[in-house]
């Protein structure tokens, strides 16, 4: 992808237009408002033809980002007039490119109105008065809004000081939010992860931060199975507590209720100010992990280049994969890419993740089958440069994992297990115990997730209803999601799945909602599967993941180390580490009848001869590539070089 300026403000529009790809078009936004701005005036005519073009909506979106770059009156003539544009997507990108020229007096109350009413363009317009000095910059405070406290320096520990930040979910030690809204498997790898760092010697202190549903933020170690809430006078112990070596939770307290992630970018100011107040109650911090191109990440980093803390990002194309997987299948077009934008900030979204990486001291990637075609066709990396991701696999612990196995196998023999494991198998032979008799001689396929479009829960369940062969072989579990308050998210997947399998006579037909379950509880669930429960279900169940993308997938991990064949996507991370026939099977999970045929075939491998040799071979590939030791080694690599590197500049 060249940068070379084109020859005119027409020749740069026409080569957005003549892009190959949706991706390739938003590569040269750079390149056409350097062009526009060497042609001021003159580019006027061209830039009112592309914003016209409601048939290329990308094209249009570009213009517009490009024409506030060229000068004050290509502003006045193209720009100012979209603030009040019928069209949303233009008006909404008018709002953010108005922060690339000079503050423009007569826009500035539609511009505060438009913050007044909030949502994502309520953030934009509040992000362009930011840029033009035109909001009070958002002091530290604590939530009452008393100023917060100075911060608070430790004496360093003799060792690296993480912090790791997951904003749309309440973390703590126990994970017993685990499945319920954004909550899913990258809460419980930073646990588990926090957990295995701070055993390795070269890391002293983990802070894991996220949203609290509680005031003022909390904080617990990592071995406690409860969050405290923190007040206003625990201020002082809470930040001795932090000073000690151990994997610490710092929450951050956000206004109003509780947001998905993609209703929380109005939190951005919020956001930043409580990153703020937790990095100051945890200081000294040497590197900050960021995961995702949210808004939690985007305030994270700013307040890292403030306060001097290097970070590192996990770099995944999100939602580049999503845009090219959906262009690719004729679902996203010129025509209505506008459209998808204003409810999905695309673009929005792939600049937030090019300034994070470009920002980040150090960039990390998951495995993925086509890593250097993915980081140079969507991400637009060079991957023989010298910011090549370091490829560092995700992990699971396995000790829950085994410790459920041991004790499910000694619970069918009628012996004593722990109080936790009796619990977990009582509350799933309760879930068992509605289903007909005629089908509690049937093994189950499970699932486990959050319950979102993306992870495919009500597509599962339509693939498995659809297909009498399949539905008559086993009963499905569904482990996730919020049953009693759902969010919105939860909610339209629920719909989805009652309007396939009406709740009400749901267990009649083998299906099974069980809501979300604490880490644990799922661990013993998957050995149950596995092993069948007596009198209510069979053994030989499987484990599928209908996801329509999977970046790694942590509960597809904790399956395969628990022995049971999977079902996975067949893009992404798990092609990377299924075995295809052997540990478990690939799919495309856009297919509904593909995704049917595959769990049949899974049915079959579970119940084949061989099958307890491929569970072991599928929980010894696990512990010798993916235990959560080696994952936290290599990122303890990581963090000593940049922390070290990050000295050096200082010095």
């Amino acid at each position: 992808m060249t940068s070379t300026l084109a020859t005119t403000t027409l020749d740069g529009l026409d080569s957005v237009r003549r892009a190959s790809t949706l991706l390739d078009a938003i590569q040269l936004l750079e390149p056409l408002m350097a062009q526009v701005r060497a042609d001021g005036e003159s580019a006027l005519w061209d830039l009112r033809v592309a914003i016209d073009d409601d048939g290329d909506q990308v094209t249009a979106i570009l213009a517009v980002h490009a024409a506030a770059a060229g000068g004050r009156h290509l502003v006045a003539t193209l720009v100012e007039p979209l603030l009040t544009s019928p069209v949303p997507y233009l008006r909404e990108h008018a709002v953010w490119a108005l922060r690339r020229c000079q503050p423009l007096p007569d826009v500035v109350g539609t511009l505060h109105g438009i913050a007044r009413d909030g949502g994502f363009i309520g953030m934009l317009a509040e992000m362009t008065l930011e840029t033009w000095g035109l909001l009070e910059p958002d002091v530290p405070s604590r939530p009452d809004h008393e100023p917060l406290l100075p911060p608070v320096r430790h004496h360093a520990p003799s060792g690296l000081t993480v912090a790791q930040l997951f904003l749309h979910a309440d973390i703590d030690g126990s994970l017993r939010h685990a499945g319920k809204g954004d909550t899913g498997g990258i809460a419980t790898l930073l646990v588990q992860l926090g957990d295995a760092l701070v055993a390795d010697p070269r890391v002293a202190r983990v802070v894991t931060l996220s949203r609290s549903a509680g005031e003022g933020g909390r904080t617990a170690t990592a071995t406690a199975t409860a969050t405290a809430t923190a007040t206003e006078g625990d201020h002082g112990d809470r930040s001795s507590e932090l000073a000690t070596p151990g994997h610490h939770y710092l929450g951050l307290s956000l206004p109003g209720p509780l947001r998905s992630a993609a209703d929380s970018w109005p939190l951005r100011r919020s956001v930043r100010q409580e990153v703020r107040r937790a990095l100051a109650e945890a200081a000294p911090v040497d590197v900050l992990h960021l995961r995702m191109a949210d808004v939690g990440s985007w305030a994270a980093a700013e307040v890292a280049r403030e306060l001097g803390v290097p970070t590192v990002l996990t770099l995944a194309p999100d939602p580049h994969a999503l845009i090219a997987a959906r262009e690719a299948s004729g679902e996203l077009t010129r025509a209505n890419f506008g459209e998808a934008d204003h409810a999905e900030h695309l673009v929005f979204r792939v600049l937030l993740l090019r300034g994070l990486a470009t920002a980040a001291a150090k960039l990390v990637a998951l495995p993925r089958p086509h890593l250097d075609r993915d980081l140079s066709q969507l991400l637009h990396l060079d991957p023989d440069d010298g910011g090549r991701p370091v490829v560092v696999p995700e992990g699971i612990d396995l000790a829950p994992v085994d410790r459920a196995a041991r004790e499910v196998a000694a619970a069918a023999l009628g012996e004593d297990v722990s109080p936790a494991v009796g619990a977990a198998l009582a509350d799933l032979d309760q879930l068992l115990s509605a289903l007909p008799a005629e089908r509690r001689g049937l093994p189950v396929a499970i699932t486990v997730g959050r319950l979102h479009r993306v992870k495919g829960m009500a597509s599962l369940v339509e693939a498995w209803a659809s297909d009498p062969t399949l539905s008559g072989r086993c009963n499905l579990l569904m482990v996730g999601g919020d049953l009693r308050d759902p969010s919105p998210d939860e909610a339209e997947q629920l719909a989805r799945i009652d309007s396939t399998v009406p709740r009400a006579g749901a267990a009649a037909r083998g299906l099974l909602q069980a809501g979300h379950r604490p880490n644990g509880v799922v661990a013993t669930w998957l050995a149950a599967v596995l092993a069948g429960r007596r009198g209510l279900s069979a053994p030989g169940g499987v484990y599928v993941s209908a996801s329509l993308k999977e970046e790694f997938g942590i509960a597809i991990l904790e399956a395969l180390a628990s022995g049971l064949v999977v079902v996975a996507p067949d893009s992404g991370g798990p092609a990377t580490y299924i075995e295809h026939g052997i540990t478990g099977l690939l799919v495309d999970t856009t297919s509904r009848g593909a995704l049917a045929d595959t769990v049949l075939a899974a049915l079959d491998r579970a119940a084949a001869p061989d099958a307890q040799v491929r569970a072991q071979h599928a929980r010894d590939l696990v512990a010798d590539r993916f235990g959560i030791s080696t994952m936290a080694s290599a990122l303890a690599d990581i963090y000593t070089e940049v922390s070290r590197d990050a000295a050096r500049h200082q010095s």
